[in-house]
């Protein structure tokens, strides 16, 4: 049992060194150009030299990042809660929501450079418009999923409407809601690198048009495996607080 749980606690590490591994065989061994497909090797040789632009363009990214996510967050959760505590409400604004969601955000980011000019404005407002929407479905569900026995139950015992979203119904969405997080944080990275990358004048995106155009591939690789880091850091984050303030929501799954 020991066993198999370090084997399984370390198995991410483990596919990730197996996959580096071929990589660099297969690079290697069909002499593939690094302007075309670089190895790891080759990657790993441009953080070393690029390190401090790198780190500056991380951190622009993550920061803008941040505040996107963060509009998500306030946003979602409100119309998650408009939503999913009313039958109205979610019959007239979730087709809304859905159509919304489909448009792609690439088409979008041309007008936030028009409205709000290059820079700061568009990398926030792709992040939000990108992930918004899993928080606010996720919110919406757990409310409009709540039992009907138990609602009345606790309308019996003297509950108010109120009552039951605030006391029952939110608690019991915090599963939802975690797991909304886990997905939109990726999300609001993509958001940002779109943006910088369609209309930005720094952040990893800018920095990966650069090296694009350049013929530059380890280095355009390297921000991938920067943004890719950053994302899962954030992921890892959430999945953290998640085991520590929903643990059980979790006890049956972890039992072993």
């Amino acid at each position: 049992m020991k066993i198999s749980r370090r084997v399984e606690r370390w198995s991410p590490l483990i596919v990730l060194a197996a996959v580096l591994l071929l990589w660099q065989l297969v690079v290697v061994g069909f002499g593939i150009a690094e302007f075309i497909f670089p190895s790891p090797w080759q990657i790993a040789l441009q953080f070393v030299e690029f390190q401090s632009a790198l780190f500056e363009a991380a951190w622009k990214t993550f920061w803008v990042t941040m505040l996107g996510f963060g509009l998500s967050i306030a946003v979602g959760v409100l119309l998650g809660f408009l939503i999913g505590s009313s039958r109205l409400a979610y019959t007239a604004l979730y087709p809304l929501m859905v159509a919304f969601n489909a448009v792609p955000k690439a088409a979008v980011v041309p007008i936030l450079v028009v409205w709000f000019g290059i820079g700061l404005g568009p990398g926030v407002l792709t992040a939000f418009l990108i992930s918004f929407f899993p928080i606010t479905v996720n919110i919406a569900t757990g409310l409009a999923t709540l039992e009907p026995e138990l609602e009345d139950v606790l309308r019996v015992l003297g509950a108010r409407r109120w009552d039951v979203l605030i006391k029952v119904g939110l608690p019991r969405s915090m599963p939802y809601f975690y797991a909304s997080l886990k997905v939109a944080i990726t999300l609001a990275f993509v958001g940002t690198v779109l943006a910088e990358m369609t209309a930005g004048d720094s952040g990893i995106g800018y920095l990966m048009q650069t090296a694009g155009s350049q013929q530059r591939m380890p280095l355009a690789f390297a921000g991938l495996v920067t943004i890719g880091a950053m994302a899962m850091a954030m992921y890892e984050l959430f999945s953290w607080i998640e085991k520590r303030t929903t643990g059980w929501a979790h006890r049956g799954s972890q039992a072993t």
